[in-house]
């Protein structure tokens, strides 16, 4: 499938320990999301988004819930230093989405789970790209000497 869409406004990185997120575990603190916004306002956010609408399983309508709901604004990209890539935080609706009447035309659970799935899809494809394309820096962090070798 495809999503013939715009890319929305890349989102703007709040400071976040990543760690407070329940699908994250990042050693480290230097998460340079100010360099991760600017690489995604030049032009990885584009690449990313269109990539990601070419191959999305999202149709229009579930793409305009996630719009109407601002949920790009909300997600977090981060450089994980230990594990040398980024990492990312995607938004998605919650459980009690019934309870809490968060959008008109979201009515069932294969919505939401187009949606949360297509925003995690997007996700990965922003940091692939991020650390294919834009990313030039090398990780700070040096494995200690008396590690096993596993290789042998």
């Amino acid at each position: 499938m495809s999503l013939d869409v715009d890319p929305p406004e890349p989102p703007e990185l709040a400071a976040v320990d990543p760690n407070e997120y329940e699908d994250a575990e990042v050693a480290g603190g230097e998460y340079r999301r100010d360099d991760i916004e600017a690489l995604l306002r030049e032009g990885a956010w584009e690449d990313a988004f269109a990539e990601w609408a070419a191959g999305s399983d999202m149709d229009e309508s579930d793409w305009r819930i996630a719009v109407d709901l601002r949920l790009v604004s909300r997600f977090d990209f981060f450089w994980d230093d230990f594990a040398d890539r980024v990492g990312y935080h995607a938004p998605g609706l919650p459980e009690d989405w019934k309870e809490r009447d968060l959008h008109p035309d979201l009515d069932s659970w294969g919505t939401v789970s187009a949606i949360n799935a297509g925003l995690t899809e997007l996700g990965q494809i922003v940091c692939e790209t991020l650390k294919e394309e834009y990313i030039d820096w090398e990780a700070d962090f040096e494995a200690p000497d008396d590690l096993p070798d596993f290789d042998e």
